[in-house]
């Protein structure tokens, strides 16, 4: 089994390293961490990950914005992405969806259920390295 490539876009740096750490802690992951879109669009573009996870109110360009460029992006558009947000209400994750993003996970989110919930979302096996 290949390991999986998680990129992590958040201006917080308290999250990058908390979602950082428990990535590569519980399930073994690699994951690469950008503080802005266009930090995140760059990393995405080089270093091509499984998935992305993309915090919503960013300064400069937000998470909206930055996932349409992705989109727009014949190197990126392929590259699921799950944003991270606060604002989760059912007609957030309507518009969502159907901007095409694959899901949204609620912040704050539990770190040890992090990799859990990704896998989830995205039909990967589920076994934490912890529990082998």
């Amino acid at each position: 089994m290949t390991t999986k490539r998680v990129l992590v876009v958040d201006n917080e740096q308290y999250i990058q390293e908390v979602a950082k750490i428990c990535l590569e802690t519980v399930a073994g992951w690699e994951v690469l961490t950008a503080s802005s879109g266009q930090e995140g669009i760059a990393q995405a573009v080089a270093w091509q990950p499984d998935v992305i996870l993309l915090d919503v109110m960013m300064p400069d360009m937000d998470g909206i914005t930055t996932f349409e460029k992705l989109q727009a992006n014949s190197v990126t558009q392929e590259i699921p992405v799950i944003l991270l947000t606060a604002k989760i209400q059912s007609a957030d994750r309507r518009r969502y969806n159907q901007m095409g993003m694959i899901s949204a996970i609620a912040k704050p989110f539990n770190p040890l259920e992090l990799a859990k919930q990704i896998a989830e979302v995205l039909g990967w096996s589920w076994e934490t390295p912890l529990s082998q």
